[in-house]
C-alpha cells in the first residue's frame, strides 16, 4: 500500500511539473535573451548569477524547513493520511507551485524586487506600507515556531536511554552534527571564494563530510549537553544568536554554500525515504505497512481542530508557503541567470517539497498508537528507520542522527533566511539599504519578539505541550495568507499587462477564503477566553490581537487592489517592461 502511495504522488508530481508547470511558463512568456537582474546589477553580495543546480539547492533547503513535516504529521494525527495527501497533492500542482513561480517570475521582472516592492510598484505606498507590516509580522511566527522546534531536537531524549548513564545523548549528537554542518558551510564558502575550484570537486569533498559530521556527533554527543535547567530555551536563544550573524554575512560565505550542502540533506533524505518506502517492506516485511486510519474526522476536537479550515493551515508548507514567496522574491530572485530557470527553480523545487511532506507522512503512518512523540523525533527516527534498510539495524544511532540532524538543517536554513529577510523588510520601511550598522539594528529589532517567547516560553517536561503548539496555528494561517496576498499581487501585475489571471486569481481566492476563516476563529477564541477568565498578556492573547491584526491588514490590502483592479485607482509608478 505505502508503496502505491508514493508511486502515485510521484507520477501527479511529474505530471504536474511538465504538464500545468509548462503552461504557467508559457503564459509567462519567459525570455533567455533577456538580461536579468542578477545578470545586470551583479555585485557579488546580492546579486549573483547563479547556475540552476546550485541555485536549485540553496532555494530548495531555504524553503523546505520544518513546515512540510511537522505540518503533515502534525495533520495526519488530527484527521488521518487521505485528506492530508490529497491537500498536499493537488494543492501543491495548482497552488503551491504556482505561488513560487509566480512569485519569482514577477520579482525577476521587476529588478529582483521584495513582493512589498512590487506591491509599491502595482498598488501604491499605502498597500506597501501594509504588505511590510503584515511580512514582518508573518516573520516573527516562522522564528518564533521555528527556533523552538529546532531547539526541541536538540535536547532530545529517547526511552531507551533514560534512567540510566550512557555515552550517547541523542539531542546532543544533533547538536554537534548540525553545529559541524554551519562550520563546514562557512569554510566552503571561504573556499570557494579564495580559490574558485571547480563544482563537482567541492561537492565531492564537502557533502561527504556532512556524513563525517553525522558520525562525529554520534561521538561527541555528551559535549553538546548544555549544563542549565532549561537547555532547551538555551539552545533556541544561542539560535536566535546565530540567526543574528548569518543574516548579516555576504551570500557566498553562508547563505549559499550552506544551501548547497543543506540542498543534498534534502536530496539524501529524499532517497532515503524513497528506499525505505519501496523496500522496506522487503527487508522487513510488516514493519512498514500504513496502521494509521485513512480518515479519522471532520473534527479532531479543540477550538483548531475542524477539518475545514484547519487542515490547510495546520500543513502550513508542502501544499503552498507564502514565505517561499519572501525567499524567491528576497534572495532567490537575485540569483536567476536566465528567465528559464525559474521554472525548475521555482515550480520545481516546490514539487520536491510536496514530496518531502510525502516522506514525513510515510514516517508517521507507520506507526501505531495514539500517543506519539512529536514531530522532530517521529521524523529523525522514522528516516532512520527507512536508512537501516540501506545499512542495517545495528547503525541505528548513526540513521537516527542523520534523520534528526536533516530536519534541524531544514529549520536553520529557514531561520537565517527568516531573519535576513525580517532585516530586508525593515530597511526598505526605513529606507536604510547599505548601512551596515542599520543593518544590525533592523536583525536585532526582527529578532527581540522571538527572543522574547522563546525566553518565556513554559519548559519541556513529561505531560507539557510542547511551546512551539501554541504557535503554530497562527504561523500557518498567516503563512498561507501571505500566499493569497502574494498571488493578489501577482494577479493585479499581469492584469496591468493585459495576461491571463485566471491561474492565479483562482489560487487566491481559495487561499485568502481558507485562511480568513481560520483567522475569525482564532479570533474568537482568544477573545472568548479573555471575556471568560480576565484578560491577561499571555500568548493566547497575543495570538488573538495578531489575528485581528492580520484581518485587518490582508482586509486595507484586498480594498486598495480592488480598487486599482476595477479601474478607481491607478499606482504612481510603473513596471520594468515584460
Amino acid at each position: 500500500m505505502l508503496p502505491l502511495l508514493a508511486l502515485t504522488i510521484i507520477v501527479v508530481l511529474t505530471a504536474g511539473y511538465f504538464s500545468y508547470g509548462r503552461l504557467i511558463a508559457r503564459n509567462y512568456a519567459l525570455d533567455d535573451t533577456t538580461q536579468t537582474p542578477a545578470v545586470r546589477r551583479s555585485d557579488g553580495e546580492d546579486y549573483v548569477p547563479t547556475k540552476p543546480f546550485y541555485l536549485l539547492g540553496q532555494h530548495f533547503s531555504a524553503i523546505a524547513a520544518a513546515g512540510p513535516i511537522a505540518g503533515p504529521i502534525l495533520a495526519a494525527q488530527m484527521f488521518g493520511w487521505v485528506p492530508c495527501v490529497l491537500w498536499i497533492g493537488f494543492g501543491v500542482v495548482f497552488i503551491g507551485a504556482v505561488h513560487d513561480f509566480s512569485a519569482l517570475v514577477a520579482s525577476v521582472r521587476h529588478e529582483g524586487e521584495s513582493v512589498a516592492e512590487i506591491v509599491r510598484r502595482q498598488l501604491g505606498r499605502r498597500a506597501w506600507l501594509l504588505i511590510l507590516s503584515f511580512i514582518w509580522l508573518a516573520l516573527i511566527y516562522v522564528i518564533v515556531a521555528f527556533a523552538d522546534i529546532t531547539a526541541s531536537t536538540f535536547v532530545g531524549k529517547t526511552e531507551e536511554f533514560e534512567g540510566g548513564n550512557f555515552s550517547f545523548n541523542p539531542g546532543g549528537a544533533v547538536a554537534a552534527a548540525s553545529t559541524m554542518y554551519l562550520v563546514l558551510s562557512v569554510v566552503m564558502g571561504l573556499v570557494e571564494r579564495r580559490f574558485k575550484p571547480p563544482l563537482w570537486l567541492t561537492t565531492l569533498i564537502f557533502v561527504p563530510a556532512t556524513l563525517v559530521a553525522v558520525w562525529l556527533g554520534t561521538k561527541v554527543s555528551t559535549s553538546f549537553v548544555l549544563p542549565f535547567a532549561n537547555a532547551q530555551r538555551a539552545w533556541g536563544l544561542g539560535i536566535l544568536g546565530y540567526c543574528f550573524i548569518a543574516s548579516l554575512l555576504p551570500v557566498w560565505l553562508l547563505l549559499q554554500p550552506r544551501g548547497y550542502l543543506g540542498g543534498f540533506i534534502l536530496y539524501l533524505a529524499l532517497g532515503v525515504g524513497v528506499i525505505g518506502i519501496f523496500f522496506g517492506g522487503v527487508r522487513y516485511p510488516g514493519e512498514f505497512d500504513i496502521r494509521m486510519p485513512a480518515f479519522k474526522s471532520f473534527d479532531a476536537g479543540g477550538p483548531f481542530g475542524a477539518l475545514f479550515p484547519f487542515l490547510f493551515v495546520t500543513i502550513a508548507c508542502g501544499a503552498c508557503s507564502g514565505f517561499h514567496g519572501l525567499v524567491c522574491s528576497g534572495t532567490t530572485s537575485k540569483q536567476i541567470e536566465k528567465e528559464s530557470h525559474t521554472r525548475p527553480v521555482g515550480y520545481g523545487a516546490m514539487l520536491l517539497e510536496a514530496f518531502v511532506a510525502i516522506i514525513a507522512l510515510a514516517t508517521v503512518i507507520t506507526l501505531a498508537g495514539d500517543k506519539l512523540p512529536g514531530p522532530g523525533k517521529i521524523y529523525g527516527d522514522g528516516v532512520g528507520r527507512f536508512m537501516t534498510v540501506l545499512l542495517g539495524k545495528d547503525n541505528f544511532l548513526f540513521a537516527a542522527t542523520f534523520g534528526a540532524m536533516a530536519f534541524s538543517t531544514f529549520v536553520f536554513d529557514t531561520l537565517d533566511v527568516s531573519t535576513r529577510l525580517g532585516r530586508y523588510v525593515l530597511e526598505e520601511l526605513f529606507g536604510w539599504r547599505g548601512k551596515r550598522k542599520a543593518a544590525a539594528i533592523a536583525t536585532a529589532l526582527t529578532l527581540v519578539p522571538p527572543a522574547y517567547f522563546v525566553a518565556t516560553a513554559r519548559p519541556p517536561g513529561p505531560g507539557v505541550r510542547p511551546a512551539y503548539l501554541d504557535f503554530w496555528t497562527l504561523f500557518g494561517t498567516s503563512n498561507q495568507l501571505l500566499a493569497a496576498l502574494t498571488l493578489l499581487a501577482v494577479t493585479v501585475w499581469l492584469h496591468r499587462e493585459k495576461r491571463r489571471i485566471w491561474y492565479t486569481a483562482i489560487p487566491m481566492v481559495f487561499v485568502m477564503t481558507v485562511t480568513v476563516w481560520a483567522l475569525f476563529v482564532q479570533i474568537r477564541h482568544a477573545f472568548a477566553s479573555m471575556r471568560d477568565g480576565g484578560f491577561a498578556l499571555n500568548t493566547q492573547t497575543m495570538n488573538g490581537i495578531v489575528s485581528a491584526a492580520l484581518v485587518a491588514l490582508a482586509a486595507a490590502l484586498l480594498f486598495e487592489s480592488a480598487k486599482v483592479l476595477f479601474g478607481r485607482a491607478a499606482p504612481p509608478t510603473q513596471t520594468q517592461p515584460s
